[in-house]
């Protein structure tokens, strides 16, 4: 299966120019020396290929390869590892390395270590780690990167358990000691199969050979144990360092942000300034740390070292905007999002981000616009980013054209994590738009349903009060061994309440704590106190909260004070009033709703003090606002009691005749 034909009838005329040579004395031969310019030697040819290589131009490495055989000169021994290496980056090109490999072989290097260590890398790079083992097998000598590169690539395609039975089988034979790069393959493989016991005996089988101290294997153990979450022994693997790079650093300020631990990656970043200057890698990992706590002064201070530093990346560019939007600074946000010339798709997906974060929405779905007509690709997870936009707006017909664009493109097809994440968003997005038909067809058309997307269904049920339909779709996911957590107790519960199913909803409360062993939060009591009330079980209500472990809030105190005014109780409604006071004084809602409890009751004293005591607080209730979509376009927001809008007097003089239709 030689391709030797295929790859000369590919190449083509060489389009690059010779390097230029330095000037020299005349030759006392120049029609000699020109002829030998014009017919360059292996060694000339092989120095051309390499440069090449080493620039990133693989294509026409290999379009110099073409023209050396062509013009007559003899690969030799370094001639094939080069163009191996440039097979190797060409991606899915398997063919090429074959068509590379027979050449070799017929020019009699299939016994030579070196170019069948690149030929199996090639193989490698390009998904054909079955073809890198057959040349491994046929290989008479091999030495520590034959090995290596055979593990790298068992390691690379998933199959761990082999890439360690080759380690066995390299000790066994009394092959070549594991060198550095070894190890830290296999420790890779260790964090990608998430495997405690193999990273442990690894580290120990590391001690014992002496590469404990070497740079590459530390930082790869170190990694381990952090994506491990074995952070203890990563802080005390840390602290025996002597001589701590910035890899290392940057590995500790990774951990601590990745568990949310803002100051751990605080004091990381600050003792890292006295050994060693922090990396753009290493502000990267800080202000994700700090984008969580929304310290926006430390923030600023890691923003300005890294101006004064010159660290600023493409990386670090988008962690900054990041940062901002999550600590509200939107106008920072986008100033530097304009900066940047050049947007990959991460940069307008951070964005659309922060303007969702925001409550900008109709930005959101703006900047989608302009990433189209950009014509840059949206990833999945900015689809996801405007297929919310929509949900939030509750306009329905954008949401359907999203999601028709999805279909087009196959874009749901594939059942991976991304597209059972994205197909969840279009479900809640039907489910809040009220189109619950199609939110249940979405849900029934998943190729794969996590927990996220069956709480999703029961969650949009809830939202529609239709409890009986939630209940079914739990039996469901029961029987078809799909364990529920606490979310999805909650929408069950919340879909109980809104439904009046109180004795269901008392036995999923029994079944979350005693057959799941879910531990209820404030929320989850929130929920039944609310499912109590709506049925006018206030005493039994009152008697959730009182035996709560927790202490109550002011959302439990607000649900039980709304069922109080359903069902005209003061004594209880007042009691629970008092609470919310007490937690939330500045909230006007409550206020109102307790001076309407006190109305129902025909207490009118106590109306007129409530009313009293809102006025001298000057408490303001939040207006609520509605949009107008016409023909595909939210064109007016109008808000309650609003007279900014340059149509005002035409609106009132509608809303009239609406009011007075006589």
């Amino acid at each position: 299966m030689c391709h030797a034909a295929l790859l000369k009838a590919s190449a083509f005329a060489l389009k690059h120019r010779f390097p230029s040579i330095p000037c020299r004395p005349l030759s006392s031969n120049p029609i000699a020396e020109l002829k030998a310019f014009l017919t360059p030697s292996t060694r000339r040819w092989n120095s051309m290929i390499r440069a090449h290589v080493d620039s990133g131009h693989f294509h026409a490495a290999l379009s110099l390869f073409s023209a050396m055989r062509q013009g007559g000169a003899r690969p030799d021994h370094y001639t094939f590892p080069l163009v191996n290496r440039a097979a190797s980056y060409l991606a899915s090109r398997v063919d090429v390395g074959e068509a590379i490999h027979c050449l070799g072989i017929k020019a009699g290097f299939a016994g030579d270590v070196y170019f069948c260590n690149t030929m199996m890398e090639a193989y490698v790079r390009n998904g054909g780690v079955g073809t890198a083992r057959q040349v491994f097998d046929e290989m008479c000598l091999r030495d520590v990167v034959s090995w290596t590169s055979l593990i790298s690539g068992y390691a690379h395609a998933g199959d761990f358990d082999e890439a360690f039975a080759l380690l066995h089988r390299m000790r066994a034979e009394g092959g070549p000691e594991p060198s550095p790069v070894t190890l830290a393959v296999l420790l890779r493989a260790c964090c990608a199969a998430e495997d405690v016991v193999g990273g442990c005996q690894l580290h120990g089988f590391v001690i014992k050979t002496g590469f404990g101290g070497h740079e590459l294997v530390q930082n790869s153990i170190l990694t381990l144990f952090s994506k491990l979450s074995c952070f203890q022994v990563v802080q005390k693997l840390f602290d025996g360092i002597q001589n701590r790079s910035v890899a290392s650093w940057n590995i500790l300020v990774s951990m601590y942000s990745s568990m949310g631990d803002v100051s751990g990656a605080i004091d990381g970043y600050e003792k890292m300034k006295m050994e060693v200057s922090p990396s753009s890698e290493t502000l990267t990992s800080l202000l994700s740390a700090l984008a969580k706590s929304e310290d926006l002064r430390r923030g600023k201070k890691a923003h300005c070292h890294a101006v004064k530093a010159g660290q600023i990346d493409a990386v670090l560019h988008a962690s900054l905007v990041d940062f901002y939007a999550k600590c509200g600074e939107l106008g920072f946000a986008v100033g530097l999002y304009e900066e940047a010339q050049t947007k990959s798709s991460t940069l307008w997906c951070i964005m659309m981000w922060g303007f969702l974060r925001n409550g900008e929405f109709l930005e959101t779905i703006h900047l989608f616009q302009r990433m189209q007509g950009a014509g840059s690709m949206p990833s999945k997870d900015a689809l996801r980013v405007l297929v919310m936009a929509c949900s939030h707006l509750g306009v329905l017909m954008w949401g359907k054209g999203v999601h028709g664009w999805l279909i087009r493109n196959n874009t749901l097809e594939a059942g991976g994590r991304d597209d059972t994440a994205l197909g969840t968003s279009v479900l809640n997005m039907y489910a809040k738009c009220g189109s619950i038909g199609s939110a249940r067809r979405c849900f029934d058309r998943m190729a794969e349903k996590d927990i996220v997307a069956w709480s999703s269904m029961v969650e949009g049920y809830a939202v529609h009060g239709v409890g009986k339909e939630a209940m079914d779709l739990f039996c469901r996911m029961e029987e078809e061994g799909v364990r529920p957590n606490g979310v999805t107790f909650l929408s069950l519960l919340s879909a109980c309440s809104h439904s009046g199913l109180v004795r269901e909803g008392c036995e999923l409360f029994d079944c979350m704590i005693t057959r799941y062993c879910i531990s209820p939060e404030i929320s989850h009591y929130t929920c039944l106190v609310d499912l109590l009330g709506r049925s006018g079980r206030l005493g039994e209500a009152l008697d959730v909260i009182a035996g709560m472990i927790a202490e109550p809030d002011g959302r439990i105190w607000g649900a039980l004070l709304a069922s109080c005014r359903t069902h005209s109780d003061g004594v209880i409604g007042n009691h629970a009033a008092k609470k919310l006071f007490e937690l939330e004084p500045d909230n006007m809602g409550y206020q109102v709703v307790l001076s309407n409890i006190f109305a129902g009751d025909e207490m009118w004293d106590e109306t007129e003090r409530t009313r009293k005591l809102m006025h001298r607080k000057e408490l303001r209730k939040k207006p609520g606002w509605s949009c107008v979509q016409v023909k595909g376009v939210v064109s007016d927001v109008f808000v309650a009691g609003d007279i900014s809008h340059p149509q005002v007097v035409e609106i009132y003089e509608v809303l009239g005749c609406l009011a007075n239709p006589e």
